[in-house]
């Protein structure tokens, strides 16, 4: 392949690879979560049932010095020539030794 035929190439794959969506994560509906979870009594297999597996996981200690379990959901969708319009939302779960929702938080849609 001569010069020309490589850079033209080139230059196709990078107009469109700039025009390529992105999705990260699977979708999620806080409105419907926060209606649905009551701290306290809501348990893992519950959260697994109507969000699915996290996509990470971890542990936190609250100003108790309790360990709790952190479950982290993601989604986030765009484009990548024009991430200033971007959706992304993030939603944590933290369940105690007994696997019942402590606390809970999301920032996003």
């Amino acid at each position: 392949m001569n010069k020309t035929k490589l850079t033209g190439a080139a230059c196709g794959l990078l107009l469109l690879g700039g025009c390529a969506s992105f999705q990260l994560g699977s979708d999620f509906n806080l409105t419907h979560f926060a209606s649905k979870i009551e701290h306290g009594v809501t348990t893992k297999a519950e959260i697994k049932q109507w969000l699915g597996e996290p996509q990470s996981t971890g542990m936190v200690v609250n100003r108790e010095g309790e360990k709790l379990q952190r479950w982290l959901y993601y989604f986030s969708q765009g484009k990548l020539s024009s991430m200033q319009n971007t959706r992304m939302k993030t939603l944590e779960v933290q369940f105690d030794h007994n696997g019942i929702v402590q606390a809970y938080d999301w920032v996003g849609e």
